[in-house]
């Protein structure tokens, strides 16, 4: 069974904030979940090759308008706060990529530096499992524009606890498997 395209039953809202543009300089804390929230990143090659690209953003040449603020990679999920700097106009850093995957997304901007770290991870990924174009991410991702010093502390110590946190995350099956009871 096929399905029609009805635009007023199947559409995407965006959670993003229409009138700010995501190339401000400011901090943003940025959500990026695994595709199908499965615990991809307890394979501690692929946490590390999730961890390598997080770092080495900023090393890209249209990314050194950015530093990268506290960030952690979890079982099904990576958390970090971007901090985007004014940059400096230059025809390389503006040029859109010819993927056209990237291409609606404007260089500069945190939605085209979430893009290529998705991209750097999955090819990697896919590399090493030898499953060349299955998904590693959900499609988008969650951010969140910073808007002061105690928010981004606030920010800042939820990363840090986030793996404490962990055990009680209704998405750790290791933490449902022992709160339920087998019955054969």
């Amino acid at each position: 069974m096929t399905y029609q395209y009805d635009p007023y039953r199947h559409h995407r809202r965006s959670i993003r904030w229409q009138s700010w543009d995501y190339g401000t300089p400011a901090y943003y804390f940025v959500t990026i979940c695994t595709y199908q929230r499965i615990n991809l990143f307890e394979n501690e090659q692929f946490h590390d090759i999730a961890t390598f690209a997080w770092q080495n953003l900023p090393n890209q040449p249209k990314n050194q308008h950015i530093d990268l603020d506290e960030f952690i990679v979890m079982p099904n999920h990576k958390h970090g706060i971007v901090e985007i700097r004014e940059r400096i106009q230059n025809d390389d850093l503006v040029q859109l990529s010819e993927n056209p995957q990237f291409r609606n997304v404007e260089s500069g901007k945190l939605g085209r530096l979430v893009a290529t770290y998705k991209s750097l991870v999955t090819r990697r990924v896919n590399n090493l499992r030898g499953t060349t174009g299955a998904k590693v991410w959900q499609r988008g991702y969650w951010d969140r524009v910073i808007r002061n010093e105690r928010e981004l502390n606030a920010i800042r110590q939820y990363i840090k606890n986030n793996p404490a946190r962990w055990a009680e995350d209704r998405e750790n099956l290791d933490n449902l498997l022992e709160k339920m009871d087998y019955h054969p």
